[in-house]
């Protein structure tokens, strides 16, 4: 039997390209049918790649630290009656100045398919030809600002893993004391544009032209200073939300609720929920309820935009922003959220909260979503200004609940309580979201929450 490649899978709409980790198998090595052979990862998931043949494992189409598309092939996979070349293993690094993947050679139609290719040439990079250790693409960004070339870089001593130079080892370099000539040439190299990282975050809709690259700061180092490079999921954390910035002009309402009779009736509730359900019923639930109901409301926030057309979303998505253990942000998404009930909606973010804590959702699981709400007040703060999570158009925080003196209007006139109070922040953006709009919406959230039946059954 003919070798079968095993393709890079479709992980979510969103979704265009993974970079490959770590290879489970070698080649020669025997596979069955669905058992993993390579590690990937996408903006914010690392998941594997199953095969979908049972066979010998013939060749590895890139190496560890390559950007494949979906849809590209990563391997080719025998019969087995077939085994490996007794030549050489067949290992494409990536690394080699060779044409793109020969597998299946693909023909650039778009202006977006050219840029890709342009980013996998520079990923083509990571791996110099001229030496035999291994460069990230932030290095590597780092050494062509500054105009570092291949031959100095390999001089530079690491102290990374099998001896890679980390952001720190480059860092430290610069700082010591280039020659002269290397200052010169780096200034002349400041002139050109950086290339992009290799690894990048979703990207706004196809139509939406790209937005440039943010100046680069120069910044001094002082005596004590410590250098952390960033990780994987944290850059690309950081390249979004740079993005969304440039991409939507942010405007931010608040609206200040009193969501006394919410408080009482969870705490009333509370007790016997957990004892029947095993789990607890947090803020967050009864959030999501009062946001899906105010996206039926007004169902032009349930929006995305693509170059001059809006995009009305039928379904209702809604993510929730959760910290995970390292410190790094990620966002679950509840699919259909108008179509459960408060205890489906409990359920599914009780579930999906603590398996994103511990790294251990799908790549489907954070795709889709049309409107995000992340809670500030868990960490103590009274309100937050979010950044839109691309490309939907909107995004709301809630603030923590504290206990305040208030005017109440009574049949008796005026008199001062003390109620529970919290801020909603709600950020839109304004090419398609007027003040009107997302004023009105944050306030309906308000009202829903404000009216919150002490009776209701859960």
């Amino acid at each position: 039997m003919a070798e079968k490649p095993i393709l890079m899978p479709k992980m979510g709409e969103s979704i265009a390209e993974a970079t490959i980790i770590r290879w489970l198998k070698n080649v020669g090595e025997r596979i069955e049918k669905d058992e993993p052979i390579v590690e990937i990862a996408t903006d914010k998931v690392d998941s594997e790649i199953p095969s979908t043949e049972a066979g010998i494992l013939t060749q590895q189409l890139h190496g560890e630290g390559a950007v494949v598309k979906v849809g590209e092939p990563v391997a080719m996979i025998g019969s087995d009656g077939q085994s490996a070349p007794a030549s050489a293993p067949t290992v494409v690094t990536d690394a080699k100045p060779e044409p793109a993947v020969q597998a299946a050679p693909i023909a650039v139609e778009k202006a977006a398919e050219v840029v890709a290719e342009q980013i996998q040439q520079v990923q083509s990079q990571l791996q110099s030809s001229e030496g035999s250790r291994f460069y990230s693409p932030l290095v590597m960004n780092i050494a062509r600002t500054e105009g570092i070339s291949m031959t100095e870089l390999e001089n530079i001593p690491g102290t990374g893993k099998e001896g890679r130079v980390t952001k720190a080892d480059i860092m430290a370099y610069l700082q010591s004391g280039r020659s002269a000539s290397a200052a010169a040439a780096a200034s002349t190299q400041n002139e050109a544009p950086a290339a992009q990282p290799a690894a990048t975050p979703t990207a706004a809709p196809a139509a939406t032209p790209a937005p440039k690259p943010a100046a680069k700061v120069a910044v001094s180092l002082n005596p004590g200073d410590e250098v952390v490079e960033m990780d994987r999921v944290r850059k690309l954390i950081a390249d979004h939300m740079v993005m969304s910035k440039q991409t939507s002009p942010h405007v931010t309402s608040f609206v200040e609720a009193d969501v006394t009779n919410l408080v009482a009736w969870r705490n009333k509730v509370k007790e016997s929920f957990k004892k029947r359900e095993g789990g607890n019923i947090t803020f967050t639930p009864l959030f999501i309820e009062a946001i899906t109901k105010a996206i039926k409301d007004f169902p032009m926030i349930n929006v995305s935009v693509d170059g001059d057309n809006i995009i009305k979303r039928k379904d209702i998505n809604i993510g929730m922003a959760v910290a995970q253990q390292n410190g790094n942000l990620i966002v679950p998404v509840i699919k259909n959220a108008d179509s459960m009930n408060l205890l489906g909606i409990t359920r599914k973010v009780n579930d999906l909260a603590n398996r994103a804590r511990i790294n251990k959702l799908s790549p489907d699981e954070i795709q889709r979503g049309t409107y995000t709400l992340t809670n500030v007040g868990s960490f103590g703060n009274v309100f937050g200004t979010p950044v839109i999570n691309q490309p939907q158009v909107a995004i709301m925080a809630v603030g923590a609940i504290r206990k305040k003196p208030a005017v109440m209007e009574t049949e008796y006139g005026d008199v001062i309580a003390i109620r529970h109070m919290m801020y909603l922040s709600h950020s839109y953006d304004h090419r398609v979201v007027d003040g009107a709009l997302g004023g009105m919406f944050v306030r309906r959230v308000a009202d829903y929450l404000e009216q919150w039946d002490l009776d209701r059954e859960v």
